[in-house]
């Protein structure tokens, strides 16, 4: 019998979490354009994802500014500014002054767009019964929490590591 220790273990190389996030941001992009393709009835109009969100805003903030938008829905105000304009070329919503400042616009949802939130809520819960399938709720908690972390990351850059 030998003396020496038990061997350890190799372990796990850490996961490729850049390349992950990145391929899974764009493999989910694909699967959803999807899901929207085969779901989009001939000749009707359906919402995009960005356009989901901001009617999703709207629903619980109509009225509110194109900052606000911006803020909600993680943006760049110039990309809510097109954003809002495709929308309302669809008379889904309705851009107007602000009555308090002339300089702000105040972005309405119109019975049109209200008329798109059934479908998207029933879409949107399709959706996240596929992506959730197979996880505990601990589990999908802790991806929650570091999506979360990553989405608070300053743009300043990275520290260099000490060899």
């Amino acid at each position: 019998m030998s003396n020496a220790p038990p061997p350890q273990p190799t372990p796990s190389p850490r996961p490729r979490l850049v390349f992950l996030l990145n391929s899974a941001q764009r493999r989910l992009q694909a699967w959803i354009g999807a899901q929207h393709a085969q779901h989009t009835h001939e000749g009707q109009a359906s919402p995009s994802a960005a356009q989901a969100g901001a009617l999703f805003v709207l629903a619980r903030q109509d009225g509110a500014t194109m900052g606000q938008l911006a803020t909600e829905l993680d943006l760049a105000p110039s990309a809510v500014s097109g954003l809002i304009q495709r929308l309302e070329a669809l008379g889904w919503v309705q851009r107007r002054p602000c009555p308090e400042d002339a300089r702000t616009q105040r972005v309405w949802l119109q019975s049109s767009g209200r008329a798109q939130l059934a479908p998207l809520r029933k879409a949107l819960s399709r959706i996240n019964e596929q992506l959730t399938a197979g996880f505990t709720e601990a589990e999908l908690q802790t991806v929650a929490r570091w999506l979360s972390h990553v989405q608070q990351l300053e743009a300043a850059p990275i520290p260099k590591v000490k060899p």
